[in-house]
């Protein structure tokens, strides 16, 4: 936990950039972003609020230079007055002030007869009431930034920059096009992959490291898996630190987060600029320093997108539309907060992300943001798709106009969601033609959660699932089916673990009562070794994962039922020392790193996957059979045995699943020669042995045989 002397320092620090005192920089953030209730005449702000509604311009917003003049331009209809500030560097805390012009349509410009590439800039936005001549009035961030400089403090001060777009050889690298059937997505961390020392990596935790190449970590480990999808958690610039702990913002007293860090990244600050955070060796990244101010992460993460195409492997980017960055001084909510926020009649910030704001997405300028940030990173970095967090606070004219103008770019483009968040609608944006993340097979394999709400795998039914629903994700949990979801398959990602909740392995230990999750750990290696029931265990669910419709996703670490132990003696007031986490969101450390001499330990389990994958990629069976094609055999013996068999062009194979926990199953086979995939013990497309007539299955286990 930081010192109260260092606290004071970045306070000061911060607040010499704004040019203000500390009181006065606390008073100003809480008047910019809180509403007195007592002086809001609710009918009046009301038909306000509505009446923006009207605004809409197709000018180019941003700062952009066009032969030999350089252009900045900021929609703002409820803004009474905007000053373009431009800087010579970051950290000055006054730059020369340029006032802009106001159009019909709510946008504000200025211009210069010459080149400013390279400085850096910010805009100040008055309101009505506001005092137009307040010299601590905050520096916005341009919301169209192709590039930002950041503060490495709590408030997140950034100054824009005036980027030269420079051509980049791609090497004839393009999107990777492939049938959404085919996708094993991988979702990743960009600096959990390789900022461990196991990695062998030498830019540990950056864009260039994830590429570098002959490492245990990164690009190779990836590509020998043999996935052949990257999905990066949030990537865009993002508010990397939160409140300092014990203290209070906005009314916030930050009693949650002694780490005073956002790692994850789902607090979107710029929608069109990647982040810095991944682009410097941030363990040696003193915090309150600038980062990203020269400019070179946009040729890093063009750098990392193109070496993952050059090996096949598709990028999609994770990302967040539906709130902004929480703890920021300076960006939309100081900009125009009635236009680009949904309010309520007091003119309060609606959260229904519980992250402090939702933004107004169903605004047209709004609306144009999202679609057009979508548009760049498909057009400028070559990012194959795109998985939308708490997707149904996106409202459906916009996710429609996403869906529609990016396909005009991309016919292959990918677009997947949390079809949660205001709402659960999987069915609805399958409908549009959307993959959603599918809640129900997680949680009927393996369960809602480890201590009462146990799955399938575990002999247990949670919830309202059954042999009939296990059957019917097998199939792709479609419509047609009993409590279906999906109209096609390919609009079903399948999966048991992702960055939130317990990894599938956490999830595992505890739930097999071999673990008790308030155990102190501090032999690591010694703890994430599998014991064999908890071995069985993660082959049942990973055999189920890949063997049925849809696309098919694996978090980082899955595949060695990786374990999110926070570190014992880790400097930090944090109560869960040395515990299993299941929210690691604020942890740049070893909680988070993917340690890759684990997936040595567990080898047994990683070579599992590996023969899994294999065995997806090579038959077309397991993402592309008719639903008629897929014939179920019931076992009279348990309800938790399942065997179906279906078959592919020239392809015929069989399934067989035991998940009881106490009885030996026997199945019977059709008639001829059955050569064995897969096994309670190895996985993969050669043959193991063959067999006939009958198998017998053991608790907890579950086999893949092919016709021969």
């Amino acid at each position: 936990m930081k010192q109260i002397s260092m606290i004071r320092v970045e306070i000061i620090l911060l607040l010499s950039i704004i040019g203000s005192t500390i009181l006065k920089g606390e008073n100003l953030f809480l008047k910019e972003t809180h509403v007195d209730h007592r002086s809001i005449d609710t009918t009046e702000f009301l038909k306000r609020y509505k009446e923006l509604d009207k605004y809409y311009s197709e000018k180019r917003l941003g700062s952009f230079a066009e032969n030999g003049n350089t252009y900045f331009a900021l929609f703002a209809p409820s803004a009474v007055q905007v000053k373009l500030c431009v800087f010579n560097k970051p950290k000055d805390a006054h730059g020369k002030e340029y006032l802009m012009k106001k159009d019909a349509n709510g946008v504000w410009e200025v211009s210069f007869d010459k080149e400013l590439y390279g400085k850096f800039y910010g805009y100040k936005v008055y309101h009505k009431g506001d005092d137009l001549n307040n010299p601590d009035k905050p520096v916005c961030v341009d919301p169209y930034s192709k590039a930002v400089a950041s503060y490495t403090t709590y408030m997140n001060p950034r100054r824009s920059i005036v980027v030269k777009e420079k051509s980049f050889d791609w090497e004839n690298t393009g999107w990777v096009q492939r049938d959404p059937r085919d996708l094993i997505i991988y979702e990743m961390h960009v600096r959990d992959m390789t900022e461990d020392k196991s990695s062998g990596v030498k830019n540990r935790g950056t864009y260039k490291g994830l590429t570098e190449r002959g490492k245990k970590g990164g690009l190779d480990y990836i590509k020998s898996l043999g996935v052949n999808t990257v999905e990066l958690l949030p990537a865009q610039e993002f508010g990397n630190v939160e409140i300092p702990y014990k203290d209070s913002l906005k009314g916030n007293y930050n009693t949650w987060n002694p780490y005073e860090r956002n790692y994850w990244g789902y607090m979107t600050s710029n929608f069109f600029a990647p982040s810095a955070y991944y682009n410097e060796r941030t363990n040696h990244l003193k915090w309150n320093k600038w980062i990203g101010k020269d400019v070179s992460q946009i040729e890093a993460f063009k750098g990392m997108v193109k070496a993952f195409h050059k090996e096949g492997i598709a990028v999609m980017m994770d990302v967040v539309f539906n709130h902004l960055s929480e703890y920021e001084i300076g960006n939309l909510k100081q900009i125009d907060k009635e236009y680009y926020f949904r309010l309520d009649n007091k003119g309060n910030y609606i959260a229904e992300s519980y992250c402090g704001n939702d933004l107004k997405t169903e605004r047209p300028m709004v609306r144009r943001l999202i679609v057009e940030s979508i548009l760049y990173w498909m057009k400028e970095y070559h990012v194959d798709g795109f998985r939308f967090d708490l997707g149904k606070l996106i409202d459906w004219k916009t996710i429609e106009e996403i869906i529609k103008e990016a396909k005009k770019v991309n016919p292959d483009v990918v677009f997947v969601c949390e079809p949660w968040g205001g709402g659960y609608d999987p069915h609805g944006f399958s409908l549009r033609g959307w993959g959603a993340w599918n809640d129900q097979i997680r949680n009927g394999i393996k369960g809602e959660n480890p201590n009462d709400g146990l799955g399938w795998i575990f002999g247990k039914w949670y919830g309202n699932n059954s042999p009939k629903r296990i059957k019917s994700y097998v199939n792709g949990t479609l419509m047609r089916d009993s409590l279906g979801l999906f109209e096609k398959k390919e609009h079903s990602v399948n999966y048991l673990e992702s960055h939130d909740g317990y990894t599938f392995g956490d999830f595992i230990r505890i739930g097999s009562r071999e673990v008790d999750p308030s155990r102190m750990v501090k032999d690591v290696e010694s703890f994430v070794k599998l014991s064999p029931y908890q071995i069985k265990l993660n082959k049942l669910g990973a055999l189920f994962l890949f063997t049925s419709q849809g696309i098919t996703m694996i978090s980082e670490g899955q595949e060695f039922a990786r374990s999110k132990v926070i570190p014992w003696n880790i400097k930090v007031n944090d109560p869960g020392k040395g515990k299993i986490d299941h929210n690691s969101y604020n942890k740049d450390n070893e909680t988070n790193y993917i340690d890759y001499k684990h997936a040595g330990i567990n080898k047994d389990l990683f070579s599992y996957y590996k023969g899994l994958i294999a065995l997806r990629n090579s038959f077309p069976a397991f993402r592309r059979a008719n639903y008629e094609d897929v014939i179920f055999f019931d076992n009279p013996k348990s309800k938790f045995g399942l065997a179906y068999t279906l078959k592919y062009e020239h392809d015929n194979f069989m399934v067989l699943f035991n998940a009881d926990q106490k009885e030996e199953l026997e199945f019977s086979l059709p008639e001829g020669a059955w050569e064995v995939l897969v096994d309670k013990d190895n996985a993969g497309i050669k043959p193991l042995y063959e067999t006939h007539g009958k198998i017998k299955l053991p608790p907890v286990t579950g086999v893949v045989l092919k016709l021969k």
